[in-house]
């Protein structure tokens, strides 16, 4: 029997082990998708508490908090750090089977060296131990980082953003950071009256047309300073009813406060989607879309504490058609630049795996959200092997807004050395560790590094 997070862990055959001990384990992280805050990373931060760096803003243990009954209070309320910490405690052995398990674990062992076990009979002893350690100068946010060996991490930011600390940190280490252009406001305009904000009241946006040129605006000066990146978090594509519908007056009466069709929403959505991805191209951008995912679905804890905070579901919408339909438009112009799919629902792995090969530079994206976990990696990997090449494969991202969440990058890691292992062991694949080894390598470390070009 094999002990809970040795060496060997997720690793079966000596094959796994090799190519994970030998050629993966020790490369650079290239996070090229997360949600950190970028001034915590220039100013270099020092946290309070373990609770503040790893359960505040974790929609991951929130939700798992809340299915076993804990009181909103002790999840986003007001009760202190150690009583946050100690619900948390209280549920860990209950996310035994849930990737939270695996996570809470190997990021006590892999920053705090802690290979106890989090339950409420060690809560008190591991606060401790962890707070003590996070008082050190070396674990700051960029101490952090280091530890893991990340080199590139990319932010994810509003179009409105100053990027004041992406421009004051440029330089002044030998982490990168990088913005990410993420544009999603001015798309889901049926959600608010953001084209009527106060953020962007200095910048006379009273048509379509001007939006255009505000973004592009916007655009322009993400590239200057550095962004190689945009991200959309969609539902779905659109394929419009319609083409005879006026792009001007419709955002000149959403401005007002009208109301939008559907057809009116879809065909300025596709319209606005289109005119971004040929920005991007002409950037020479990767553009990031993740799809299908449900938001905020408990409305009354939304409008309580606010967005993104636990409440989302993976979609059943209909992808296949729409998502065609948008990357030909773009193709048929030749403005389909580098482009990444992310698909929520697993039983569309085969969907975007064979779309993506439709067309030259796209890559189908590392299994996300509810599907970065052993499971739904390995079956995301196991489409793109079958539909695609996983050779070419760009690997792990955290997606996440804490900064002890790159162990992920080992868990994935492991997990690819495991799946070429057991074809190995298999027969399936020959044991030719040079080829191996060097695809590995390249899953983990390399093809983003070529990729991107940072």
């Amino acid at each position: 029997m094999k002990t809970f997070l040795d060496a060997e862990f997720l690793l079966d055959t000596d094959t796994s082990s090799e190519l994970f001990h030998e050629f993966s384990r020790d490369l650079p992280i290239i996070d090229y998708h997360n949600h950190l805050i970028p001034e915590q990373i220039a100013s270099n931060k020092q946290f309070r508490s373990i609770t503040e760096v790893w359960l505040d803003g974790d929609h991951y243990k929130w939700r798992a908090m809340r299915a076993l009954g804990i009181p909103e209070d002790y999840i986003t309320g007001d009760a202190s750090d150690y009583e946050k910490f100690e619900k948390w405690a209280e549920t860990v052995p209950h996310t035994l089977r849930n990737p939270l398990y695996h996570w809470t674990h190997l990021e006590l062992q892999r920053y705090f060296g802690i290979k106890e076990l989090l339950s409420p009979k060690t809560a008190k002893s591991i606060f401790e131990k962890c707070n003590h350690f996070l008082q050190k100068d070396e674990f700051t946010t960029q101490g952090l980082l280091e530890m893991q060996n990340v080199e590139v991490v990319c932010t994810t930011d509003h179009p409105t953003d100053s990027l004041e600390h992406h421009i004051a940190f440029k330089g002044k280490s030998d982490l990168k950071m990088f913005p990410t252009f993420r544009p999603d406001k001015f798309i889901h305009i049926e959600k608010d009256d953001y084209l009527n904000s106060i953020e962007i009241a200095d910048y006379d946006i009273s048509n379509f047309d001007d939006l255009l040129n505000y973004l592009q605006e916007r655009i322009n000066f993400f590239d200057a300073t550095g962004c190689k990146l945009a991200d959309h978090g969609i539902a779905h594509f659109h394929k419009p009813n319609s083409n005879k519908i006026d792009l001007n007056a419709l955002v000149a009466k959403r401005i007002d406060g009208g109301f939008i069709t559907p057809d009116e929403l879809s065909f300025y959505k596709a319209r606005l989607m289109h005119e971004l991805g040929v920005m991007y191209y002409e950037k020479g951008w990767v553009a990031q879309y993740h799809v299908n995912a449900i938001r905020d679905n408990n409305t009354r804890l939304s409008d309580e504490i606010g967005a993104d905070v636990g409440c989302d579901s993976i979609g059943d919408y209909s992808q296949a058609e729409s998502m065609s339909y948008f990357l030909n438009e773009l193709n048929k112009v030749n403005k389909l630049g580098k482009t990444i799919l992310y698909n929520l629902n697993p039983g569309d792995n085969e969907v975007f795996a064979t779309m993506a090969g439709n067309f030259r530079n796209i890559q189908y994206g590392s299994a996300w959200w509810f599907l970065d976990q052993k499971d739904g990696m390995e079956k995301q990997m196991n489409a793109l092997s079958n539909m695609g090449l996983l050779s070419t494969f760009l690997g792990m991202l955290t997606d996440s807004r804490s900064f002890l969440s790159f162990p992920r990058h080992e868990y994935f890691r492991r997990i690819l050395c495991n799946i070429i292992g057991q074809d190995v062991e298999k027969g399936e694949i020959p044991k030719d560790m040079e080829l191996l080894g060097s695809m590995v390598q390249n899953i983990s470390y390399f093809n983003a590094k070529n990729y991107f070009k940072f």
